[in-house]
């Protein structure tokens, strides 16, 4: 299978064409410099050159709180560039993968949110992902659209990394307790990214580590699993004065007879650690 890979200079990206090549497919990947997904009309071109029999959307606007000031250019890239790749996809018959996230849904429901849930997103960046997955189905029935939560993985920002440098330049560090998801390591997702783009199960899957936690609880773990002594405080949400509201309970299940199950956060961490090691990283006690 020939799969082209947007936004493949990301965190998610890079693990999205890993995880395709060590399965055999040719890949071809494009980072932000090589394709502006909102382009219209390079991304005609783009696709007809190639004609992929799969697309990986991985670009994507992250900002959560940027989000909330730059709504326009969060939608410009999450909507409409995800669904001019999907409407390019279909016209060379290319199925369009479309990762999402946990922030469409507003937290309230105080069980894991399936598939089928009636989504609610509290935030900008919650609204663009939304509308993305809108645009993607409708444009391209052979559409696969996957919701994860709470990304980490080598390479990229993410919450391990900034909590092992607050470790390093501080005793302690106040982190948010009512918050609750499952946070994913990015090669974990991306290997059943390419099993799900491989299968004929198109629409919405949900897709993230087993088992759920606080950011606090993370945190507590990541210094742990560090070595490191910081003392991790607890904070409620409305202390910290975010300017994007999130979901309190933004945790996934699934609804698919054979659903991807990935391994607990708690082991994805550890290979996380192992794997940033390896990649030569000395932040803490994890280098």
């Amino acid at each position: 299978m020939r799969v082209m890979v947007t936004g493949a200079g990301g965190m998610l990206g890079r693990d999205v064409v890993d995880a395709f090549a060590a399965r055999g497919h040719e890949v071809i990947a494009l980072d932000r410099s090589e394709l502006d997904i909102t382009d219209g009309r390079r991304v005609d071109t783009t696709v007809a050159r190639i004609e992929p029999d799969a697309i990986v959307n991985c670009a994507a606007y992250t900002d959560v709180d940027g989000a909330e000031s730059d709504e326009r250019r969060a939608m410009e890239i999450n909507d409409t560039g995800a669904g001019l790749l999907a409407v390019a996809a279909g016209t060379v018959g290319a199925k369009i993968v479309y990762p999402s996230s946990d922030y469409v849904f507003d937290g309230y429901k105080g069980s894991p949110y399936l598939e089928s849930d009636l989504p609610h997103p509290l935030s900008a960046y919650g609204r663009s992902k939304l509308a993305g997955e809108t645009s993607v189905a409708v444009a391209n029935t052979r559409h696969v659209v996957v919701r994860t939560s709470w990304l980490f993985g080598v390479g990229g920002k993410n919450f391990v990394e900034t909590m092992l440098r607050i470790g390093d330049e501080q005793p302690e560090v106040l982190v948010v307790s009512d918050q609750v998801g499952s946070p994913t390591y990015t090669p974990h997702l991306a290997g059943a990214i390419a099993l799900l783009t491989e299968s004929e199960d198109f629409g919405v899957h949900h897709v993230t580590a087993s088992g759920s936690c606080s950011w606090f609880d993370f945190a507590q773990e990541i210094f742990d699993q560090a070595g490191m002594g910081t003392r991790v405080m607890a904070a409620r949400t409305s202390m910290l004065d975010r300017p994007a509201p999130r979901p309190a309970y933004s945790v996934l299940g699934s609804e698919w007879s054979h659903p991807a199950v990935l391994p607990h956060w708690r082991a994805a961490l550890e290979e996380y650690m192992a794997e940033r090691q390896g990649a030569g990283a000395t932040t803490g006690g994890a280098g």
